[in-house]
């Protein structure tokens, strides 16, 4: 749970001086921005994390509170300083750059905190840890998942963070790294630099989602090889890919609530067949699902939102398929809000954004790996 700073510069930014803008607080943290996209699309859930007795902690506890949420994990101390984020803008909403302090989710976000809620966890449909947790944290957090096969969903956070997968890596079921945090996951589970960044040059923008792919796909076998069920990766205007060995089939939650009925009235389930599980192991499957237009407000909670969107229709009991649909509906809906997670989502247009995306949803590729 992170307090943002939003500096957005009214005009082009000069460097070594001051721009005129706009300041704002917003509240963020990428689990807290997950959960409360999950609290507004109809499911409850339970954080755990730290807080100071200052400032930024205050604002974010009452936030939390007043949405109708459980503090019981939340530790609150005096000693804490509570994480704050400095994020800088450009005109376009873009991150151009920021300055985190997060000390205190390592030093406070315990493995002995973490044990606590052990029941919590267990009970849960749904996992989501991200890569701000120490590596002892992430563990055991893990573990007491797998003690009740509970599926985990590994969130990178940063180029840098997203290497910490490396130690839970055998529980994760979804990780959802963009291109740049799964080169650098690829390459921290191979043990070595053997994946390179895609150049972003006027090159990439003419190139089919078919090349882009082909471009990424050694990484993402990495990873699926290590054991991760599903692997969202998510490439800006570009889209997302959704990545599996062979399809994503998982395990389905029974039916429940409002987003569930809205969703399923316009997006069949089952949108592409599996093959037989003797070819599963040997086969990378990867869906494209296009980016909806928008009118960017700014795009730092759009992966957060697209998570949440993603976890929350899975525990409602969609497919796959039909949740990472509503979590670029979701994502979309971010990007046109002054927050990081929008004050309230419209089901219908949620459903019907999610329409669109499903309806141009294609696979891109279907072959044994060597």
């Amino acid at each position: 749970m992170v307090l943002d700073i939003h500096a957005t510069p009214s005009i082009p930014a000069n460097p070594r001086t001051t721009t005129p803008g706009k300041v704002s607080y917003v509240l963020g943290g990428v689990a807290r921005n997950v959960a409360e996209c999950i609290s507004k699309l109809g499911a409850k859930p339970f954080m755990i994390s730290a807080l100071g007795l200052d400032m930024p902690g205050n604002l974010l506890l009452e936030h939390w509170k007043s949405s109708g949420l459980s503090t019981e994990g939340i530790w609150k101390h005096q000693n804490i300083e509570t994480p704050v984020v400095c994020n800088v803008l450009d005109v376009s909403g873009e991150l151009a750059a920021a300055v985190a302090s997060v000390e205190a989710i390592e030093k406070f976000l315990t493995p002995e905190w973490i044990q606590q809620f052990k029941y919590n966890i267990r009970s849960a449909p749904v996992l989501m840890i991200d890569a701000n947790l120490n590596l002892s944290a992430l563990k055991a957090s893990c573990q007491l998942a797998a003690e009740c096969k509970i599926p985990v969903w590994f969130e990178p956070v940063s180029v840098v963070k997203s290497r910490r997968i490396s130690s839970v890596v055998k529980y994760v079921t979804f990780a959802s790294p963009n291109e740049d945090e799964l080169v650098a996951m690829a390459n921290n589970l191979s043990g070595g630099n053997v994946y390179c960044p895609i150049e972003r040059n006027n090159s990439r923008k003419k190139c089919s989602t078919e090349t882009l792919f082909h471009m990424l796909k050694s990484a993402v076998w990495v990873l699926l090889e290590k054991g991760i069920k599903i692997v969202v990766v998510t490439v800006g205007s570009d889209g997302v890919f959704l990545c599996s060995r062979g399809g994503p089939s998982l395990k389905q939650y029974a039916s429940n609530g409002e987003l569930f009925n809205t969703v399923t009235a316009s997006c069949p389930s089952n949108l592409f067949s599996s093959p037989p599980d003797s070819e599963r192991s040997s086969f990378l499957f990867a869906v494209h699902f296009p980016a909806l237009p928008a009118s960017v407000v700014r795009l730092t909670g759009a992966g957060d939102c697209l998570v949440g969107g993603t976890i929350a229709s899975i525990c409602a009991g969609l497919d796959v398929m039909q949740s990472l649909a509503v979590g670029i509906a979701a994502s979309k809906a971010a990007v046109e809000a002054e927050t990081n997670v929008p004050s309230v989502f419209n089901l219908a247009a949620i459903a019907d954004d999610a329409r669109s995306v499903y309806s141009a949803a294609k696979v891109v590729f279907h072959q044994s790996m060597p």
